[in-house]
């Protein structure tokens, strides 16, 4: 199986330049942490955008949407930033036959306390045995993508409560 992987930024891929006290957006995580857990399948990596999913454009959104559509994967991860994740996924959502899974980070990959490599190993998971659509993977747990909501307080991911 093949896993097309699209990096974004977001929090999963950011570096802390202590003289600065400040985040960016770094070189891609995937690659190491994947390397790290001695994976056994075979995955491309893309990098389309190195941004805060807060500063993601419609443009950048359209970008990722073609990439997905056009390619020959059907089992497609993308990293993304948690705070528009869902809004991206609702952009991929009329995507037919992939099996789409975003994921991210609430703490840098490159940080002991991150939550990155649990999220990439359940996204790859998670791609390997859902049925085709657009889901998220966070928070230990799998949701179809427009059924769920950040909860910025608790600093989770959660279904969507009526």
């Amino acid at each position: 199986m093949l896993i097309q992987i699209f990096t974004t930024g977001g929090t999963f891929d950011k570096v802390y330049y202590d003289a600065l006290s400040d985040f960016q957006i770094g070189e891609p995580m995937v690659p190491a942490l994947l390397q790290e857990a001695r994976v056994q399948f075979e995955y491309q990596l893309e990098s389309l955008t190195k941004k805060d999913s807060l500063e993601l454009t419609d443009a950048d959104r359209a970008l990722i949407q073609e990439r997905v559509s056009k390619s020959a994967a059907r089992h497609i991860l993308i990293t993304h930033g948690t705070d528009t994740m869902t809004t991206t996924a609702a952009v991929l959502q009329h995507i037919k036959g992939k099996v789409i899974v975003l994921t991210g980070a609430m703490q840098p990959a490159r940080m002991r306390d991150s939550d990155a490599a649990f999220n990439l190993g359940l996204a790859v998971g998670a791609l390997q045995t859902l049925p085709a659509g657009v889901y998220i993977a966070m928070s230990g747990r799998i949701f179809e993508a427009n059924q769920v909501q950040k909860n910025r307080a608790a600093g989770y991911f959660e279904p969507i409560t009526e």
